[in-house]
């Protein structure tokens, strides 16, 4: 017999919140290091020309788009594939008849 929901969730919220923490820190560090002009408001170190303000914004675009792949991943998850099935992603068990309107219960 399975546990009760209320102590599957009560048991694994310590996690949860872990894993929104790490989400959160990772997003927050790719904001943090674009959008504040005084770490990288200077002209050297120079790279194939380029003053460093340039060359640092366009190092970062791949790192963001790594970290928020992580993130992504990370909050997937934590959604679990009870939430996915709400919500219909891909992979959701269905339990219907395919017809539109119809809980497949006849």
């Amino acid at each position: 017999m399975a546990e009760p929901r209320s102590t599957r969730t009560h048991a694994r919220s310590g996690a949860h919140i872990a894993t929104w923490a790490v989400v959160t820190v990772l997003l927050a560090a790719a904001l943090v290091a674009t959008l504040w002009v005084p770490f990288y408001n200077r002209l050297t170190p120079r790279l194939g020309g380029f003053p460093f303000f340039y060359w640092y914004q366009l190092l970062w675009v791949p790192i963001v788009a790594v970290l928020a792949l992580l993130a992504y991943l990370l909050s997937r998850s934590v959604r679990g594939p009870a939430a996915r099935e709400r919500t219909g992603a891909p992979g959701a068990r269905d339990t219907g008849s395919g017809a539109p309107g119809e809980t497949g219960a006849r």
